[in-house]
Order: C-alpha cells, then sequence, then structure tokens
C-alpha cells in the first residue's frame, strides 16, 4: 500500500501548481469576463487545460484520493466552459431568440397553429348563428363581466357608446387598464398551453368557447346594424390578441401531438423535444400580448376613427404575418 500511495502523493505534489494557476484564471474569467485576463494569461490558459486533462487520464489509472479526482474533473469541466463555451450578452440572447429561434418555433408548429386558429373560427361562426337565432344564447356565451352590461335589450346607442368611449380618458387609467389586459390576455394564452399537456382536449375546448363569446358579440352588434363598427373596434386590437391566443394553443396542441402520436421514440423523450419547442412560442407570443395590451388600453380607447382602426388592426396583422415567415428563414439551422 505504500508504494501506490507513494506516487499518488508524488503525483499530486508535482502538479498541483498547474491545477491551482488554471483554477485561479478560470475563476477570474467567470466573475469578470475573458477580457480580465491578460493576453499572455488568456495564451496560457489552453496550455493549463490540456495539461489538467492530462493529469485526469493518468489520475484514473493509478491510486488517487476520490476528492482528486472529482476536483480534477470539475476544473476540467470549469475550464472547457470557459475556453469553449459560448459567451453571449443578454440582449444578443434576446435578439437572436426573437430574430431567429421564435418565428422558426412558430413555422414549426405551423398545423397545430393553424387548427388551433380553425377552432376559434368555428366556435365564433356557431356563437353567431345560434346567437342570431336566438338572442338568450348571449347569456350563455357572455358572462356578466364581459358584458360590462351589453345584452340583448341594449339600445344602438348604448353599444355604439361602448365602441367610443375612453377618448377622453386620463393616461394613468388608461395604463392601469393596459396592464390588466396584459395580465388576463396572458393567463388565457398561458391556460391554452398548459391544458395541452391533457391530450389537448381542455385547449380545444377554450378555444372553442373564446370563439363563441366572440361570436356573440358579433351577432349582438350585427342585430343594429352595427357590425362594421364592431369590427373595426376589435380588428385595431384583436388582430394581435386572437394571433397570440391562437399561437398559444397551437403551443398546446404541440405539447398534445407528442402524447398522442407515437413515435420511434419514448413518449417521455418526444414530449421533451416537443416541449422546449412549445415552450419558445409560448415565451415569445408573451410580447404580442403585450402589443395586444397596449393597442387596446391606449390605442383603442384613444383611436376613434373607424378606418384608421382598421388601418392599425390591419398593417399589425400584415406585420406579425410577415415576421413568422420571413424572420430568421434560413438562419435557424445554424
Amino acid at each position: 500500500m505504500a508504494e501506490p500511495q507513494l506516487k499518488s502523493y508524488d503525483f499530486r505534489r508535482e502538479r498541483e501548481a498547474t491545477w491551482t494557476e488554471l483554477d485561479a484564471l478560470v475563476q477570474r474569467a467567470n466573475r469578470s469576463g475573458l477580457d480580465a485576463l491578460t493576453p499572455d494569461e488568456l495564451l496560457r490558459l489552453p496550455v493549463l487545460y490540456r495539461a489538467t486533462l492530462s493529469a485526469l487520464s493518468v489520475a484514473r489509472s493509478i491510486t488517487l484520493d476520490q476528492n482528486v479526482l472529482r476536483y480534477l474533473e470539475s476544473l476540467g469541466m470549469r475550464a472547457y466552459f470557459c475556453i469553449y463555451g459560448g459567451r453571449a450578452s443578454l440582449a444578443s440572447g434576446l435578439w437572436r431568440f426573437f430574430a431567429v429561434e421564435y418565428p422558426a418555433a412558430v413555422r414549426n408548429a405551423a398545423w397545430p397553429i393553424l387548427l388551433s386558429a380553425a377552432i376559434m373560427v368555428l366556435g365564433a361562426i356557431v356563437g353567431h348563428v345560434l346567437t342570431a337565432a336566438n338572442p338568450d344564447w348571449y347569456y350563455s356565451f357572455v358572462s356578466e363581466s364581459l358584458a360590462n352590461g351589453r345584452g340583448p335589450t341594449s339600445t344602438a346607442e348604448e353599444l355604439r357608446a361602448v365602441l367610443y368611449s375612453g377618448a377622453d380618458s386620463a393616461v394613468e387609467r388608461l395604463n392601469a387598464f393596459a396592464s390588466f389586459l396584459f395580465t388576463h390576455n396572458a393567463r388565457i394564452g398561458m391556460l391554452c398551453f398548459a391544458l395541452g399537456f391533457f391530450f389537448g382536449v381542455p385547449t380545444a375546448i377554450l378555444l372553442f368557447t373564446t370563439g363563441l363569446m366572440l361570436g356573440a358579440f358579433t351577432a349582438l352588434y350585427a342585430a343594429q346594424d352595427l357590425l362594421p363598427e364592431l369590427a373595426a373596434w376589435l380588428t385595431i386590437h384583436g388582430t394581435t390578441e386572437l394571433l397570440a391566443v391562437a399561437l398559444c394553443g397551437g403551443a398546446g396542441f404541440v405539447v398534445a401531438s407528442a402524447l398522442i402520436f407515437p413515435t420511434r421514440q419514448s413518449r417521455l423523450a418526444r414530449l421533451a423535444n416537443r416541449g422546449r419547442q412549445a415552450a419558445k412560442i409560448v415565451i415569445g407570443t408573451v410580447a404580442l400580448f403585450f402589443a395586444a395590451a397596449l393597442l387596446e388600453g391606449f390605442g383603442r380607447q384613444l383611436i376613434t376613427d373607424m378606418t384608421l382602426r382598421y388601418l392599425i388592426g390591419t398593417t399589425m396583422l400584415l406585420y406579425w404575418l410577415l415576421y413568422f415567415l420571413r424572420a430568421g428563414a434560413g438562419r435557424d439551422r445554424d
């Protein structure tokens, strides 16, 4: 036993200075960045790293303290990430996410997102037809809090007043309203995504009921010949908001597809893979909910010209479609 212990001791004594020097350089680089190292230290860093890896290889073949082995493995890993690891700043990371990764994830989930949008459109059609045939359906599709006093008994003047109210509201009040809308809409989107883990059925139901509510509103205003004005009122923010809901619903269906459709991968592995794609969609769509809240909280309340409302809403829709179709195309495989 004495000879292996002596060999281990001599091995450590001869190389410990190299490990200590490398450890000190790695700690400084992690703390202050590689710019904190001098040119000579930058040249020295890979030399020390290779010497440490060589020592680790030898150490595994002779009798050494397990603590020393773990230390060398940890030091080698930290040095590797210090030398070869990417060190992108927060700003560049966000730029790459929104310029490449997020639109690429949306394009890869095109069919689930189209399915999500189709379910909402179907719900809107059903809600409109049922409410137009029997106004009592309106109370089944729209809650009192969302109705805000509007109903089949409302006059045309009362319904029109809602479409143009808020132009003289204080900015502070609109700011609070926009914050509320962002929180509310983002919660709906997150719920659409989270419910995908239940094989997508609750996600489909939530999307369909959202469409029913929208269809009930359009039937209510159409009965008073106010549908064009309602459409302008909805378009200025709805093109962004409803697209965001459809994106989150599509993310929920992406997760559901990993659970429903079998492949050569295990269900858990496929869920992990598809779940990362869906998470990118949901995280990026938070920006759309924020934009929709600003448009609804400020633009819809302060802009009362019907043509301008149509123009803003249509422009936003074209912008989002162009962004998702073209942003980062060709670079998402880098």
